[in-house]
This record gives C-alpha cells, structure tokens and sequence, in this order.
C-alpha cells in the first residue's frame, strides 16, 4: 500500500499511526512525529500521544531544526556519526503553513532523494490533514497553548488561514490576538485568471464583534459565489449588516480583485484597512478614494477604481481594531507616533524578510511601538511575481 493510499483509507484521527506504518515498511523509519504550529506562531506541538516517551516534544518555532525547517520552508537531513538520522520536512499546504514532520530513518537510508521523497509525503500529510480536520478535534486541540475564547473560536472558524500561494503570487497573513478575536474579516478566492481579496478592520473584542465579522463575512461571500462583482459584494453586505444592525457597528471593508494575467486591480475602499506598496527600494502608502463602512446606511452606491501591480511589487494590507471612519477625529499623536509613520517603519524594517514572515514582523512591530498601541491588528501581504510566472508555471499556468 503506498502512503497516498494509507493516508486516504486512515481514520481523521489515525492519520498519523498509518502514516508510521506506511512509513516503517517502504522508508525503514524507526519514527514519525508530527509537529503543528500553535495559533499564535510561538511553538511547534507534537500531536498526542507521541510513539514513545522519549519522543519529539514541542518548542519554540523560532529554534532547532525543526523551527528552522517550518520558517525556511525548506527540508532538511540531519546525520550523526551514529545508526540513526532524523528527516524534518515542512508540512505545508498551497502556501498555508501547518507544521512539520520528523521522520527517523536508519543512517544509511538518509539520502537526498530519500529526503526528496519524503518531502512529497509531508505535503500529502497536509492535504489529508486539511480533510481530516472537519472530522475531528485532535489537530485543532494540538495547536493550542491555551484555550481559545468564544470569539476566537468563531474567527478561527471562519477565516480561510494564514496563507495562499499560485504562480504569479504569494499570499500571506497574520493577526494578533491569536487566542481571542479583535472581529477582524479576511478571506481570499483564486480563480482562473482571478485573485479576489477582502480585509476589514476590527469592530472591537468579544463576541459581538465576531457575530458582526462572521454575518459580513458569510455575505461577502454570498454575493461572490453568486457571481457579483465587487461593487455588488460590496453592496449586499452593506444591506445584511444595516439590516441587522441600523448602523451601530459599520465595518471599515477593503475588497480587491487581481488580474492575475495582467496585475490590474480593482478596488472598493469602504472606510478601509490602509494599502501600502513596496516598489524597489520605495515604500508608500497607496491613497485610495474612501467611501462609507459597509452597513453605516442603507442603500449606500459603492464605485470601483483601479490600480496595476508591476512584477516583484509587494502589497501590505493594515487592519486595525477600531479605526476611525470617515470624517472621525483621531486622538492626536505626536508626528512620530502617527499610525502611518509606524507602518512605515515596521514595513522598512521587514523588507528583507519573505512575504510568509512579514506579516508577523509588522504586527509584532505595531503593537510593541511605544505610543497608541492597537488592541488588535491584522497584517496581510502579497507578494506579485507577474504574468510571466502564470505563464511559466509547470502545471500549466494556472494558480
């Protein structure tokens, strides 16, 4: 039995024990653990029970082989003097990164294409773990290093994941809290020829602000698979948060489409998250024409405008829990303490580092500036490679 097929036949919460299996008998492994990355990207946890006492037990992502492996994305053969070595491959799913497997093998089975071979079998694991996780609790148990509270649990459910990836573009994102929930709203859709992307402000901590994100989120989503362009999502979801709420808790929006044949973009700005853009050595904010947060009126007429991305631009979403709307005073600030002024330095700070780690160095940059430090914020960053990886693509040209 090959181990796509072991993994296939295995019961959502076996994966693992018929992945040893699978792997004793066609690698000689001694061992296989399974690594996966707790909500707040801070340690990697070994799911329960592992094989034996002495085991892989968790630890900071940010050390070992094994933190090394899962932020460089790339696997890696560690081999002693002795009988054993140990194989650490990412377990990553279209760009979503979920953990790492650590394989112990006899030394003389350690080589590169046992490595290589190995690296297929960790990304099988993902897939079967994003199916297995609709079917039981152990995954979601394993990433915690302390229970989530309701609103957590509701954006945890709700929110896509951390990250996205196709030819022509890398998509990446993080937020803090990771345990509670600021009421963020993120979802992203890739078609054919078509990224769709939508980020919002915060509306605030606690359950009341994840029934508003989650009834945005559901609308948005609605109105996309039904076909509606941006305007019409836009529009719809207004309606569904004034209908419920007549205009006490409107939501800052910023729904985007890519042409990923072309890196044209259009964009419904209602009260957004800020945009910023990384060109060459220069980063700026983009100004967008602001419009009304979804669901402050009834009836609102939203308008698209356009933008192009050059190849190798880096694009920087920036929500935050409660930012001001339209015409609201902001709390003054001293020059250098002004929210732009810190996005920009956090941004500066972070250009040398993957589209998959700056999200999270912008964030932990925002909320660690001495200053009006955001209760929440969520950062999400896209990398755009261009027309020319769409094309060159090896399955064909399609993300």
């Amino acid at each position: 039995m090959t181990v796509e097929s072991a993994l296939r036949g295995a019961a959502p919460h076996l994966l693992l024990d018929s992945l040893r299996t699978s792997l004793a008998q066609q690698y000689a492994a001694t061992s296989a653990d399974l690594l996966l990355v707790d909500y707040g990207l801070t340690s990697l946890r070994p799911v329960e029970p592992v094989q034996t006492p002495a085991g892989v037990r968790h630890g900071p992502v940010d050390t070992g082989p094994a933190g090394r492996v899962f932020r460089t994305q790339q696997p890696y053969l560690f081999r002693d003097d002795g009988p054993k070595a140990t194989a650490y491959l990412p377990v990553t799913v279209r760009g979503d990164r979920f953990g790492v497997l650590v394989v112990g093998l006899p030394a003389d089975r350690a080589t590169p294409d046992t490595a290589e071979s190995l690296g297929r079998v960790a990304e099988m694991l993902g897939h079967a773990l994003r199916v297995a996780d609709r079917h039981t609790d152990l995954y979601r148990r394993t990433r915690r290093t302390r229970p989530l509270d309701l609103a957590g649990e509701m954006q945890w459910d709700s929110l896509p994941g951390r990250g996205c990836t196709g030819p022509a573009f890398d998509l990446h994102a993080y937020w803090e809290p990771a345990y509670t929930s600021g009421g963020h709203v993120l979802d992203w859709s890739v078609a054919e020829d078509e990224l769709q992307l939508v980020v919002a402000n915060g509306t605030g901590p606690g359950t009341p602000a994840a029934l508003v994100s989650t009834l945005a989120l559901n609308a948005i989503r609605n109105a996309r698979r039904a076909g509606l362009d941006l305007v019409g999502q836009a529009s719809l979801t207004d309606q569904a948060l004034y209908g419920q709420y007549r205009g006490k808790t409107p939501l800052a929006a910023l729904l985007l489409s890519v042409d990923l044949a072309g890196g044209g973009i259009e964009v419904v700005d209602a009260g957004s998250p800020t945009l910023w853009r990384t060109r060459g050595k220069v980063t700026e904010r983009v100004e967008l024409d602001r419009q009304l947060p979804l669901g402050m009126f009834e009836d609102t007429v939203y308008a698209t405008q356009r933008l192009r991305l050059r190849p190798g631009d880096r694009v920087v979403f920036v929500a935050c829990e409660g930012d001001a709307a339209p015409g609201a005073q902001a709390p003054p600030a001293a020059p250098h303490q002004t929210p732009d002024v810190r996005v920009a330095r956090a941004l500066a700070s972070a250009g040398h580092l993957s589209c998959a780690d700056t999200p999270e160095a912008v964030v932990r940059a925002l909320r660690e500036t001495p200053g009006d430090v955001p209760d929440a914020v969520l950062v999400l960053c896209l990398d755009w490679h261009g027309a020319r990886a769409l094309k060159t693509a090896p399955d064909g040209g399609r993300a």
